[in-house]
Parts: structure tokens; C-alpha cells; sequence
């Protein structure tokens, strides 16, 4: 049996991060919910055979939130069939049951940057590929959203995998080469035509490059053309849209053929005379992408500054080119595209860390002959793991505290057992619980008898002997949730009576008699707090007098680390902003950083109410 080689870490490290963030950050945001709702109502309801059009509009959430253009079902139906089983056998709640379709995407994606990595690995050898292991678990963005259910994601592990299939093979023959050229072309296209349209511009990219890297040479080009470019584009074309066309069309009802995609692209780059298409959700400066999106997923941003040692050093420029001018062809094309978002380039990441691994190894094997580069080698390892430690304990516990919706439902089925059970609750949501993390997977209480979840309507104990058994009604609480959000509705006092629970942002706004029976935070912005705002010694006081009650990181390093990790923040900010000892050196109360500090911590953004008897006026 051979020795385990470091590349091959992979293979462990990148299913363990991809499950890491999805555990630590099980829910969901808007962006992700067309996805994850069409997966549970498949799951729930299965693919109606008879009545559909009746049973879509009843049970299935697209037909009543249909969002602001349509998005296709053949990821929800792909996740849903490959969870089912494992449904049916373990017998899982809701919770559950979303974490499952989502580790099932996480995966995938996973699976495809294992299948990178042995392709830089046979590409570019064994140090090429640890080093690319270990810049990508280094950074955040593809793990936290490996397992998230947007389209961009399903699309992500199809790019990737491509990509893989266009690394240089060696050895190869003409023949082989070919085949995986139209392999990789036929899934990017499959790709753009049923996940996400911008997938064709890094298409068109890539076909540009493969077209001139080969030179201007006529024959060659057409032959490229005729045996790989078209085959392999026309067929993914046709095969997607039977695909897309035939699903969509069913479970949207749509009167004409659908293409979601097409419909998606129309709307976004050219809407109607009175809309603004993808500007109406902000737009940004053509170079962005450039100077903020790209350094943030490559997150190390000493690392960024390799890309341009590519074309420094003769040996990598050649190989290097063909990893980075198609990618930042796309990246520079769609800047033109004035709403920009960070995940619309992950599909160029893992050529881009590629290039960045190339130039890595090539400096860390000169690192015996040239001392200058044995320092920067260590500098790239000490700078790459201090990136993989804020990747992963710092942004993604944070992260945790930036779904209030998801932890107000769970917050309310939690209060909901301090009272007498009932055979209906309702319960009205606002906007913003319904944006952070509120799902059908979540909207059923877990069923798990230690805690209470799932307790019947009417439960008598038995005798402690067990002479007399207890008597248990079969019924069960139905949850009923109202999400709309009408302003003119909200001023009627009839509105807010027909509701048991209402989580809302501003208690102020409801009408009637309510009780505030939790409040729930997120965290909060980012603020300069100015020397005479909130002084005092936090844990190193000489006095009483001198203390003062946690800040806001203090209380926000305590939720998400614990009391140790809380009790050594307060040591940082006394030595640091307070100079807690420098009196005694220099005779005078003195500050490291003359008194400024930041402010970060959670602020309530919801509130959960219950209809009071005899209870106060919030």
C-alpha cells in the first residue's frame, strides 16, 4: 500500500469542511429559498400524476410565492430523489430533512473540487495539488455556500467539474483530448441553459481562448469548430432545453413553453420600460468585481498578489494563461453587468487557485536555492493558515448569528410548550423572518419526545403503577403561518386578531393586547466607537469604580465562542484601549490606541409576541 500523498487530503478535508459550515450554519437565506421549498414540497407531496394542476396550486409554495422570475425544478427533483430513501429510512423531521437535501448539494460540490484537484494533480504534479488543496480550504465563500441551494451552486460543481476535464492530461493522445474538450463544453452548456445563463459567457470565453491560444491558423480553428465546438454546444443545447422546457412548463402550468433560464436573462438584462431589471436590486462600479468580490473569495490577500507573477516567471506563463485569461475574460465581461454579486464568479475560483498554487509551488521548490524565496514560501503558508483560521472560526460562527427568522421559529416553537397545547396555532411572520431562515422544512416543531415537540392536543397520564395507561389524542398541533405583508391590512385591528403568535421587527406596530415573550438578535453593523464613548476596565480592574458591563463584542465573542473565549476578549480590550499597567510605567492613564475601539455585537431584530388575556400593550 503506497503512502498517503499530502494532495490527497482532499479526498477527507473538503467533505469535512463542506459538512463543518452546513452543521454549524444550518439555515437558510431568501436567495436560497425557490430551491429548498421546491425540494421540500416534492419530498412532502411527490410529483402530482393526476389532478396536477389542481394539487400544484394547493400544495406547492411557487405557485403562491412565485418570486420575480421563474427558476427551474431539475435541481430541487435531483436533490429531493437522492434524500427520499434516506427520508423514508431514518425517519426524519423537518430539520433534519433540510439538512440532508442541502449535504446532498454540498456534496456534490465537494465531490467536483476532488475531481479538480486530481486533475491539477495530473496536470501539474503532487505539490501543484497540495498546494491548491490547501489554498482552497483556506478560504471561505465555496464552503459556506457549497451546500446553499441557489442556482449558482448547481451550476458551480457542473463548472467545475469541466474545468477539471480541460486541465492538460499527460500523456495524451488527439483523440482523448477531444473527448474531453466536448466533454467539459457539452456540461458547461448544460450548465447556462438550465442553472444560470452567465455560465454561456464563460462558455464563449473559454471557446474564444481554445479558439486563438491554438493561433490564427484557419484549418485549425475550423476544425475545432466543426469536431469539438459545435458537437459538443449543439447537443447540451438540445438535451437542456427537452430537459428544462419539459419540467418547467409542468410545474410552473405555464399556458406557453418555459425556459427559465432564457426567462430569468430577459427580465435581468433587459426588462420591461417599467421595471429595473437586476439594477433594481443595487448596482455596482464597473470594477468591482475586480477590487472587492475577487480579493474576498480568494481571501488572502497577499496570495491575489501572485496571479500577476504568473506572467513573471517563463515556465508557469504559458500554462498559467490558459487557468487565468479565460476567467478574467468572464470576470471582465460581466462588469459591464451593473448588479453585481460575489457568487457570480465562483465559477472561476478554482482555475484562479489554481494559478495561485502554481506560482506557490514554483517559489517554495526555489525556496533551497534562493533564501528570498524560503521566506516568501513561509510567508505564504503563515499568511494561508491565518486565512484558514478566520475562514473557519471566525466567519463562519459569525455567520451563525445572521438568521434571525430561522432562530425566531424555532425560538417560538420552544415558548409554545409553556402553554396549554392547541389544536391550531396561528402565527403571522414579517418580512425579515421570512428572509432569514423561515422554511416549510422548519415550520413543523420536531417531533423528538425529549423535547416536548410534537405533543398532542390532549394528553392525560396514567397511574404511576401502570394499571391505568395514559390517554393520548392522536391529534397533533396544525401550525398555520401567514406571510403576508399588506401595510394597509396591518392598520385593521381585525388583521391582527386572527392570530395565537406574531414575530414581527417593531412590536410598536400591532395592534391589541400582547405580551413580549422573547426577543430574538442578529448581529448588528460594524461601529468606530470615539475615546469618550463606553470606557471602563471589562475583567482587569483595579476597582469597581473603574469597570463596567460587557460591550457588545464582549457579549457577541461570548455567545459564539463561550465564557473563556469572552473572558480573554476582555484582557485584549483592557491592555489595548484601557493600557491597563501603563499607569504604573508611566506615571499617567495612558491608551494603545488613544481610546478608540470598535462596537460589533448582536442587536434584537425580532420580537415574539403572544395574544395576552389581561396581558401589557407592547
Amino acid at each position: 500500500m503506497g503512502r498517503l500523498e499530502l494532495w490527497q487530503s482532499c479526498y477527507l478535508l473538503f467533505p469535512f469542511l463542506v459538512l463543518c459550515h452546513l452543521y454549524v450554519s444550518p439555515y437558510t437565506k431568501v436567495e436560497e429559498s425557490f430551491n429548498i421549498q421546491a425540494a421540500h414540497d416534492i419530498l412532502k407531496y411527490g410529483i402530482p400524476t393526476h389532478n396536477a394542476n389542481f394539487r400544484l396550486r394547493a400544495l406547492y409554495d411557487h405557485m403562491t410565492f412565485p418570486g420575480a422570475v421563474p427558476r427551474t425544478f431539475i435541481g430541487a427533483i435531483v436533490l429531493a430523489a437522492i434524500a427520499k430513501p434516506i427520508v423514508w429510512c431514518g425517519n426524519l423531521d423537518g430539520a433534519q430533512q433540510q439538512m440532508l437535501v442541502r449535504a446532498v448539494l454540498g456534496l456534490f460540490n465537494a465531490a467536483a473540487l476532488m475531481y479538480y484537484v486530481s486533475g491539477v494533480k495530473r496536470a501539474y504534479g503532487r505539490t501543484a495539488a497540495a498546494w491548491y488543496t490547501f489554498h482552497q480550504a483556506s478560504q471561505f465563500h465555496v464552503w459556506y455556500y457549497s451546500s446553499r441551494t441557489l442556482p449558482n451552486m448547481f451550476a458551480f460543481g457542473m463548472s467545475t467539474f469541466a474545468f477539471a476535464l480541460l486541465l492538460p492530461a499527460t500523456p495524451s493522445t488527439t483523440d482523448s483530448l477531444i473527448k474531453r474538450n466536448k466533454l467539459a463544453l457539452y456540461i458547461l452548456t448544460l450548465a447556462a441553459v438550465i442553472f444560470r445563463s452567465e455560465v454561456g459567457l464563460l462558455l464563449g470565453c473559454q471557446c474564444l481562448y481554445m479558439l486563438l491560444c491554438r493561433g490564427l491558423n484557419a484549418s485549425i480553428a475550423l476544425s475545432l469548430i466543426r469536431r469539438v465546438l459545435v458537437p459538443a454546444i449543439l447537443t447540451a443545447t438540445i438535451t437542456g432545453l427537452l430537459l428544462t422546457v419539459s419540467v418547467d412548463t409542468f410545474f410552473w402550468q405555464s399556458a406557453n413553453l418555459l425556459w427559465p433560464e432564457l426567462a430569468a436573462f430577459l427580465s435581468n438584462v433587459f426588462p420591461r420600460a417599467d421595471g429595473l431589471g437586476a439594477s433594481a436590486w443595487g448596482t455596482s462600479p464597473w470594477y468591482w468585481y475586480f477590487t472587492n468580490a475577487l480579493p474576498r473569495l480568494l481571501m488572502n490577500p497577499f496570495v491575489v498578489g501572485l496571479l500577476p507573477a504568473s506572467f513573471i516567471y517563463p515556465s508557469l506563463r504559458a500554462s498559467n494563461l490558459h487557468l487565468i485569461i479565460p476567467s478574467l475574460g468572464y470576470v471582465s465581461l460581466y462588469s459591464f453587468l451593473a448588479h453585481k454579486e460575489t457568487r457570480f464568479l465562483f465559477p472561476v475560483i478554482p482555475p484562479l487557485t489554481t494559478a495561485i498554487a502554481r506560482v506557490s509551488d514554483y517559489i517554495y521548490k526555489l525556496s533551497p536555492r534562493y533564501p528570498i524565496c524560503s521566506i516568501f514560501a513561509t510567508f505564504i503558508i503563515l499568511t494561508t493558515t491565518c486565512t484558514a483560521v478566520l475562514s473557519h472560526f471566525v466567519f463562519l460562527p459569525l455567520s451563525t448569528q445572521t438568521y434571525p427568522g430561522a432562530h425566531a421559529l424555532s425560538s417560538l416553537h420552544a415558548v409554545s410548550l409553556n402553554y396549554p397545547p392547541q389544536s391550531v396555532v396561528r402565527v403571522h411572520l414579517t418580512n425579515l423572518a421570512l428572509q432569514t431562515g423561515v422554511t416549510h422544512f422548519l415550520s413543523t416543531p420536531s417531533f423528538t419526545n425529549s423535547s416536548g415537540h410534537g405533543r398532542p392536543v390532549f394528553y392525560l397520564p396514567g397511574s404511576a403503577s401502570g394499571d391505568i395507561p395514559a390517554l393520548v389524542s392522536p391529534q397533533r398541533t396544525k401550525w398555520v403561518y401567514d406571510k403576508s405583508d399588506n401595510e394597509t391590512a396591518f392598520l385593521s385591528p381585525m388583521f391582527w386578531a386572527r392570530f395565537d403568535y406574531v414575530v414581527v421587527e417593531d412590536p410598536g406596530r400591532v395592534i391589541g393586547r400582547w405580551d413580549v415573550v422573547d426577543k430574538v438578535p442578529s448581529l448588528g453593523r460594524l461601529q468606530i466607537m470615539p475615546p469618550d464613548l463606553g470606557r471602563g476596565m471589562l475583567v482587569l480592574g483595579y476597582t469597581k469604580e473603574e469597570s463596567r458591563e460587557d460591550d457588545g463584542l464582549a457579549r457577541l465573542v461570548g455567545e459564539v465562542y463561550g465564557r473563556k473565549m469572552k473572558w480573554m476578549y476582555g484582557v485584549v480590550h483592557d491592555l489595548l484601549r484601557e493600557g491597563y499597567g501603563l499607569d504604573k510605567v508611566l506615571g499617567k492613564r495612558a491608551s494603545w490606541t488613544n481610546g478608540w475601539w470598535v462596537h460589533w455585537g448582536l442587536e434584537t431584530r425580532l420580537y415574539i409576541l403572544k395574544r395576552a388575556q389581561g396581558g401589557v400593550i407592547p
